[in-house]
């Protein structure tokens, strides 16, 4: 797709389809009006006739003679006073769906003058630049790898964007969008390859490819035995009953000074999930490929920073291992010495998401890390708290909880914080080790989290429960590509300091 920022008038721009916004009430954007005047005042005519909603989301395609645009697609963007971030981006969505699949090849978006609520950072029209170039790549996305017919080509190849001014500060607002919704398609291509396809030593090859495509990357695999010699006996354990090796892989990105101490990615990369000896049920354990979402979500964000340059050093390190029964499979009961020293009795084989973070999060300490933040699709018991629209978050730190809070709002990619008391450690306790891998039905996602702060005690961290958030199940099955915005903002705001 052919994307690019217009600062031409509307009428001296030509276009198989002009999008414009039309708000339910209160005055109409600059852009609005002037298509409107074009027209001969045809919006108002049609708005008055009620042939045309100013609904959130609501979409009228009309056809169009003797104009610069073949057809005009109005949107819906609702009331000005209660238009935030996530309105907007609602009606992005509807207007990409109206246009994908139609018979326009080029179009002009008209929409980055719309009112949005909200905070300076919000309602500027950069911000709404980096929105409408985000979703546009989203909402484009498709996946037919694997299917033996493909569906036809787009007629859509080229979308114009109206902005004020084509300068760089509206150019990179642009792009960052458009990089945004690029890493989020990376991380949704991943999760979405089969598990048959992608494993450990193949998910280990994409970071080996993406150095090779960026010279601003820098990657390290260590194979079992390495992992042996350093201790990591407890992700050595959960892939023990797969054929396919475990591997750990170390992604560096340093466009900052070198003085600067990395932020740090740390992705649960469990390729496929059955539960292991804890076996989980048969219905919709196809879905266990997404295991893999928080890996795929740090990709997501390595491939953004890749594209985009920014002047910050981080550390991506993904734990990855493949989860099956196996006469050599570990078992409830036994007891492993992680990289840390402490040892942990495993109670469920199914709560192997922890066995492998515990390790790469001892790991990481060695590289002096400013922050570490870590991604994993670890607990059902945060559907259950959250829903799917909130990533659980649980931090030592209380201003790297608030930082990454207040990314996720102004991403629209929310994250909610969940307690991290001391009062909730004793439920991990265990008769026979330092500690047992669960801690029973109460409280599951805030003593997962209990866990695996006891291997990050010397240093700021924060863990991102995206169990809820990195995939949609039912008609829409397929990677959701998030928290890759959170990540994105988060990281973009501490870029240059």
């Amino acid at each position: 797709m052919n994307f690019s920022l217009n600062s031409k008038t509307l009428v001296n721009t030509k276009a198989d389809c002009l999008v414009v916004a039309l708000p339910e009430k209160g005055d109409w954007p600059a852009s609005t009006t002037e298509a409107d005047s074009a027209l001969g005042g045809l919006i108002s005519k049609l708005q008055k006739a009620g042939d045309v909603s100013a609904k959130i989301a609501a979409t009228s395609l009309i056809p169009l003679n003797d104009q610069p645009w073949s057809r005009l697609l109005v949107i819906g963007t609702g009331k000005d006073e209660d238009r935030p971030p996530s309105s907007f981006r609602k009606a992005l969505v509807a207007m990409t769906g109206s246009l994908k699949d139609g018979p326009s090849k080029t179009v002009l978006i008209a929409l980055s003058d719309t009112p949005v609520t909200g905070d300076d950072s919000a309602r500027s029209e950069l911000a709404k630049l980096s929105l409408i170039g985000r979703t546009l790549e989203d909402q484009l996305y498709t996946f037919n790898d694997f299917k033996s017919e493909k569906p036809p080509a787009r007629k859509l190849s080229k979308i114009l964007i109206a902005a004020s001014d084509t300068g760089k500060a509206h150019k990179e607002a642009f792009n960052l969008g458009l990089a945004t919704g690029r890493g989020m398609n990376f991380t949704r291509d991943l999760g979405n390859t089969p598990p048959n396809i992608c494993h450990p030593v193949w998910l280990a090859e994409q970071a080996s490819k993406m150095a090779s495509d960026h010279d601003c990357i820098k990657t390290d695999i260590l194979d079992e035995k390495q992992m042996q010699k350093l201790g990591m006996n407890s992700l050595l354990a959960v892939g023990r009953g797969s054929s396919q090796p475990s591997r750990l892989i170390i992604m560096e990105y340093r466009g900052g000074n070198a003085k600067d101490k990395p932020h740090v990615l740390v992705g649960k990369g469990i390729t496929f999930d059955t539960g292991g000896i804890s076996l989980k049920p048969g219905a919709g354990m196809d879905e266990m490929k997404y295991d893999m979402g928080g890996s795929a979500a740090v990709f997501g964000a390595m491939q953004v920073l890749a594209e985009t340059r920014p002047k910050i050093n981080v550390v991506a390190v993904i734990a990855s291992a493949e989860n099956m029964p196996d006469g050599d499979a570990a078992r409830p009961g036994d007891i492993v010495t992680t990289m840390s020293g402490q040892t942990v009795e495993i109670l469920n084989t199914d709560a192997e998401g922890r066995l492998v973070l515990c390790d790469a999060l001892t790991y990481v300490k060695k590289f002096d890390p400013a922050a570490v933040i870590d991604l994993a699709t670890l607990t059902g018991a945060c559907i259950v708290a959250l829903g799917h629209e909130a990533t659980g978050l649980l931090a030592n730190n209380d201003e790297l909880a608030n930082e990454l809070l207040a990314a996720g709002d102004r991403a629209n990619d929310k994250a909610w914080r969940l307690p991290l008391w001391d009062e909730y450690q004793n439920l991990l306790d265990s008769n026979f080790a330092d500690m047992a891998n669960i801690g029973g039905r109460s409280a599951g996602t805030i003593t997962a989290a209990c866990f695996l702060s006891r291997f990050t005690k010397e240093y700021r961290w924060a863990h991102l429960d995206i169990a809820g958030t990195a995939w949609h199940s039912g008609k829409a099955k397929g990677s959701s590509g998030r928290p890759v915005p959170l990540l994105v903002d988060y990281l973009m705001s501490h870029a240059g300091k």
